[in-house]
């Protein structure tokens, strides 16, 4: 078997028996990026860095202070700030913009042992389902390079699929880790809102962002949640809470007298026939786990849409107003007064995507309109927590796909926004409720992977990927790669 095709789980028992070291790992999957470069997962690559990380993770073991992920590569998503080198969003007005810090999460990571490759493509600002909206080019889908690899974490997920890192980290606003994460046959874990820092993640909306984990399996998703999560003081949406144990709790995760949720508004209309019965078929096999079905209602699921395109986009339209050619990032050349360095700065720097949504969010929030479109939208955002809450009043989890259709071609969606935003129709309630949330592999629909959705309770990651692990002890689709990789 290829070291690539290794779980971070494997891995980390291979540099314990002493298999290889961090610097021959991280060297194969330095080659793997340069090999499949066409990608275009990736923004940035330290080649250099990484060695000198892998050397001195190296060193650690030898000392005898090494921990389940110390020399672990990894990839992050340019959404996240890492100290003296690119920090970028996908976006042109940051093309060159060099963080001064590093984030929470990437400090954590580093504390950890884990050894930086690069940073990974993403839609612009983290707006966008198919990473089409990047700067830098659209990522491809190793599965089929003609389609998306679905985003707006795209290059992190294209960048695990392909196995060219064993683990990335990445966002999810509104679907922007399980929707990738289906759509290239991956496991990804969305936290609850508050138990992964958001301090040094650039905000795109910030009472729905939330850090989150693509992986090969559960059980790696429970090594790097372990090490991410936790209270930061940098952070005011923080959650002060302890922090499982979660890579023991999966072990011991037992399915018998749970009860999924399974709402009937996840299949209606809109829905691949052909993903409905691998989604179905997955359910099956929880149930042979031990596990009890239960039909379960979300009456307001399909308002979840509209309402995210007024909240997110009201609360992008005032953290991107902090891009203004002024302190840091791109400036445009031979303005005339200080309202044309504005205009022109954030006009040539911003794309298309970008703008549609600070317009869109800047009018919801004006006189005359923020009590008819902002207000109103909270106030769903609230009856769409509601339903949740009645639904795990009878049930510990809830389940249905992840996304209605598996990716589509690049370039197929472009033209027609609001198709876009559909995709993430499954997903988006979990942000708007707050609520952590998992997509894991289910099957194959002609060639190309499906999820299947998990969402829990608040701060029941454990649970989640519980249920994840057993189902991909009982299953084989996590460990599908796409041919010639």
């Amino acid at each position: 078997m290829d070291i690539h095709a290794s779980t971070l789980s494997e891995l980390s028992a291979g540099l314990a028996a002493g298999e290889y070291s961090s610097e021959e790992l991280t060297r194969h999957y330095l080659g793997r990026i340069e090999q499949h470069a066409d990608l275009n997962a990736f923004i940035t690559v330290l080649p250099e860095q990484a060695l000198e990380s892998a050397r001195a993770a190296d060193q650690r073991r030898r000392e005898g202070e090494a921990g389940p992920l110390t020399g672990i590569p990894l990839a992050h998503k340019d959404i996240f700030c890492t100290r003296g080198i690119l920090t970028t969003c996908g976006s042109k007005i940051l093309s060159n913009f060099k963080s001064p810090y590093d984030a929470t999460v990437v400090q954590r990571l580093d504390a950890a042992g884990m050894v930086l490759l690069g940073k990974t493509n993403m839609d612009e600002f983290a707006m966008g389902s198919s990473n089409e909206t990047s700067w830098y080019g659209p990522c491809q889908n190793p599965w089929d390079e003609s389609r998306v690899p679905g985003g707006s974490s795209g290059g992190s997920a294209a960048a695990v699929a392909a196995r060219l890192a064993p683990v990335a980290t990445g966002t999810d606003t509104g679907g922007s880790i399980r929707q990738p994460a289906a759509l290239t046959g991956i496991t990804g874990l969305k936290p609850t809102y508050g138990r992964v820092s958001r301090f040094g993640m650039i905000a795109f909306a910030s009472s729905l962002d939330q850090g989150g984990i693509l992986a090969l399996s559960a059980e790696d998703a429970a090594h790097v949640l372990g090490a991410m999560a936790g209270f930061d003081a940098n952070d005011s949406t923080s959650v002060d809470r302890p922090v499982p144990d979660y890579a023991g709790d999966i072990a011991a995760a037992d399915l018998g007298g749970l009860r999924i949720g399974v709402p009937g508004e996840f299949f209606e209309e809109g829905l691949d026939p052909d993903v409905a019965t691998a989604v179905r078929d997955a359910l099956g096999v929880l149930e042979g786990l031990g596990a009890t079905l239960v039909d379960v209602e979300l009456p307001h699921l399909g308002l979840s849409v509209p309402t995210y395109y007024v909240v997110a986009p009201a609360e992008a339209s005032s953290n991107l107003s902090r891009f203004d050619g002024v302190r840091y990032g791109y400036r445009a050349e031979g303005v005339s007064d200080l309202l044309d360095l504005y205009r022109r700065s954030r006009g040539e720097g911003f794309g298309a995507e970008v703008k549609r949504r600070i317009m869109t969010g800047t009018y919801a929030l004006s006189a005359g309109y923020y009590d008819a479109y902002y207000l109103q939208a909270q106030k769903v955002r609230q009856l769409i927590t509601d339903d949740f809450r009645k639904a795990f009043t009878k049930v510990d989890v809830v389940m249905g796909p992840t996304t209605p259709t598996p990716a589509f071609g690049i370039g197929d969606k472009t033209d027609d926004p609001i198709t876009m935003y559909l995709n993430d129709i499954y997903t988006i309630a979990a942000n708007l409720a707050g609520l952590p949330a998992m997509s894991v592999p289910c099957g194959l629909v002609e060639g190309l992977p499906v999820g299947l959705q998990m969402v829990g309770g608040h701060f029941e990651e454990s649970q989640l990927l519980g249920i994840a692990h057993r189902y991909q002890g009982a299953t084989d689709w996590h460990r599908r790669m796409p041919e010639g990789y």
